[in-house]
């Protein structure tokens, strides 16, 4: 079974990794933002709470944050694993699913994280555009789209987000760095961690990244 947590700063190509893993080995991806749009939608007692707390302008407490991660979990299509993207970003959240995993069956066994040089994030994000429709993400340089700033999914004209730019994302590294890496060593002394280049090119490193998979079924 692939349980999986996908870790790595903004702009290290996690989105196009998860993609290709989910299609790969059929799990289902679970990022915390789709998780918490799902639970609202469908409007599940922690989803109303986290509407409110949203909508209020607060921050969602990790109580409420595990126990939906808890609800999307034990949902039937995740008997077979899953891909989380998003969760856990802090010690305390690793330690609430290292407990309520084996509770649902769920538990853990690989941890993926892709490294990337802060100064190749800067380039990667500073020249995304993405699709304010159907989310699909483009790059001035490196993924151009067939049409200049139009998407080739849906055809809607693409935009670069508010935070995409340098200044923005030296503080989202700051935060990532902060929080998220201390999660490297928990996981390393879990014995279920893996790093990988992610200079190395996506089809090398959905190659490299499938061998652990494999290994791991």
């Amino acid at each position: 079974m692939l349980n999986i947590i996908l870790m790595g700063p903004p702009g290290a190509g996690k989105g196009t990794q998860a993609k290709r893993i989910i299609d790969a080995f059929d799990i289902p991806h679970i990022s915390t933002g789709d998780m918490f749009r799902e639970a609202i939608a469908k409007g599940t007692p922690l989803g109303l709470q986290a509407k409110a707390i949203i909508e209020s302008g607060g921050l969602v407490s990790d109580e409420i944050t595990v126990g939906l991660v808890r609800e999307r979990l034990s949902q039937p299509d995740c008997a077979n694993g899953y891909l989380l993207d998003g969760f856990p970003r802090t010690i305390p959240q690793a330690e609430a699913l290292k407990a309520l995993g084996p509770e649902i069956g769920r538990a853990v066994n690989l941890v993926l994280d892709v490294s990337v040089p802060d100064e190749e994030l800067v380039a990667r994000i500073s020249g995304r555009r993405v699709c304010p429709s159907c989310g699909a993400s483009f790059h001035v340089t490196n993924m151009k789209p067939k049409q200049e700033g139009i998407c080739d999914r849906c055809g809607t004209e693409l935009i670069q987000r508010k935070d995409d730019n340098e200044a923005s994302l030296k503080v989202r590294l700051e935060n990532y760095y902060a929080s998220t890496a201390p999660l490297i060593d928990f996981y390393k002394a879990e014995g279920i961690y893996h790093a990988y280049d992610g200079m190395i090119g996506a089809d090398n490193l959905f190659a490299e990244i499938s061998a652990t998979l494999k290994a791991a079924q």
